[in-house]
């Protein structure tokens, strides 16, 4: 017989995203023997740690499935700038990658980043999203 185990890899993680709210959850309930609220927000925590942990375990998969599926169609620049948007995780790149990070990350002119990121889109490894300025009221 077979039991499912529950996937626990990132709860000091989970912690330490939230420390405010543990601090304050273990300030809050440190003057009373009552540690039902203590009981439910730590339960919380494990469960927001469990979940978290299986986005990773699927986040690596998916990155070892990537790699798999392109070994030889990227350049040095495209697989240097892939590379630093999966060491982000499985949150993601914040802000996005713009022509000018490539630019950044790769070390290279504006135009060679153009032609990269076009081809990644034109591949299909990259989708390209468009953004529209804040229109005020």
């Amino acid at each position: 017989m077979t039991y499912q185990q529950p996937s626990l890899i990132s709860l000091s993680h989970t912690i330490e995203a939230t420390k405010k709210n543990y601090y304050h959850s273990l300030e809050k309930h440190n003057s009373t023997l009552e540690i039902t609220d203590w009981l439910i927000y730590f339960g919380q925590t494990i469960l927001d740690a469990q979940q978290d942990t299986l986005k990773r375990i699927d986040f690596l998969l998916e990155k070892t499935k990537f790699f798999d599926r392109n070994p030889h169609q990227l350049n040095e620049r495209q697989l240097k700038v892939i590379k630093r948007l999966f060491e982000e995780g499985h949150k993601g790149f914040k802000g996005g990658l713009s022509a000018n990070n490539y630019v950044r990350i790769a070390k290279t002119s504006a135009s060679t980043a153009t032609r990269d990121l076009k081809e990644l889109v034109e591949k299909q490894i990259f989708l390209r999203e468009f953004s529209y300025p804040c229109l005020g009221t």
